[in-house]
């Protein structure tokens, strides 16, 4: 990411008004300990954007969690660099948080949810919205960035926590996209067939009798963490709770398409854009 294309933090050169500023924020948080052990610490979040004179809606942009305690702690940015430019090119202020807990934020496992024979989401969960929360409270004070119109957007557990993200209240949150949410998933030990299923069936009913904004689900056809029946499950309790939401089925992806975010970008496109036009979220270069 080089300064000729406009990708730093700090080019001598002016940019072009066309051009992506890439950037790394330094935030503090501070969670309190309501549902956890209390944690003050500082962590780093990508900013990707368009540059312009106008201010452009915020994009929080959360990452998953790997079952692996090694491959959390490798977790570096940028981490969505192909999707974070996409997303600005849409008109967005894209910022990727890297959580407590994973990579070089380190620091206590917050979200983690339990044994798989005794799950117990809603905790973990809670702990990674409290955290998104306070780095939007930070963007806020950024002079690109439209506090009124935001959208968490996550991957994986990043998905169940964007869900999660609509049922408490968030003034400026306007919307959340939930790519492949769940968790509990083993797709080498346990493929289809994640931990506490039906638990987190309540746990999504739970998140649908608070949820306060639209929200689009996106699932592929060969997700082996989940399997094909239970993210339908999980949005049909969503919705009976009442909550707001719209399911596409994205195609099968090789092997296994829980990874389709990243793998098969342009299977998502399409529906993710229909999604933002219908809320008035429409590209703004």
């Amino acid at each position: 990411m080089a300064c000729a294309v406009g990708l730093s933090t700090a080019c001598a050169a002016p940019l072009r008004a066309d051009a992506v500023v890439f950037e790394t924020l330094h935030v503090p948080v501070h969670l309190s300990g309501s549902t956890g052990p209390s944690v003050t610490q500082i962590i780093d979040v990508a900013v990707m954007r368009n540059v312009g004179p106008e201010r452009r809606p915020l994009l929080l942009l959360l990452h998953g969690r790997s079952a692996d305690p090694a491959e959390r702690a490798r977790l570096a940015l940028p981490i969505y660099p192909a999707n974070a430019r996409y997303l600005a090119d849409q008109g967005f202020v894209v910022l990727i948080p890297l959580r407590i807990g994973y990579g070089i934020a380190g620091g206590p496992d917050l979200e983690a949810t339990g044994p798989c024979e005794d799950k117990h989401f809603t905790s973990g969960v809670l702990r990674a919205v409290e955290e998104t929360q306070q780095v939007f409270a930070y963007a806020t004070g950024l002079p690109y960035v439209d506090a009124r119109r935001g959208i968490v957007m996550g991957e994986s557990f990043g998905g169940l926590a964007a869900i999660a993200a609509t049922a408490v209240p968030w003034p400026g949150v306007v919307a959340a996209v939930n790519i492949a949410g769940g968790d509990g998933g083993d797709s080498l030990q346990r493929p289809d067939h994640p931990c506490g299923p039906e638990r987190l069936t309540e746990t999504f009913a739970a998140y649908g009798a608070a949820n306060r904004v639209p929200t689009l689900w996106l699932y592929s056809a060969n997700d082996r963490l989940w399997g094909s029946e239970l993210p339908r499950a999980w949005y049909a309790a969503f919705v009976k709770a009442g909550g707001h939401a719209e399911f596409v089925e994205l195609p099968a992806d090789k092997n296994n398409g829980h990874f389709i975010f990243n793998r098969n970008a342009a299977a998502w496109h399409p529906a993710f854009e229909r999604f933002i036009a219908s809320l008035g979220l429409v590209r703004s270069r």
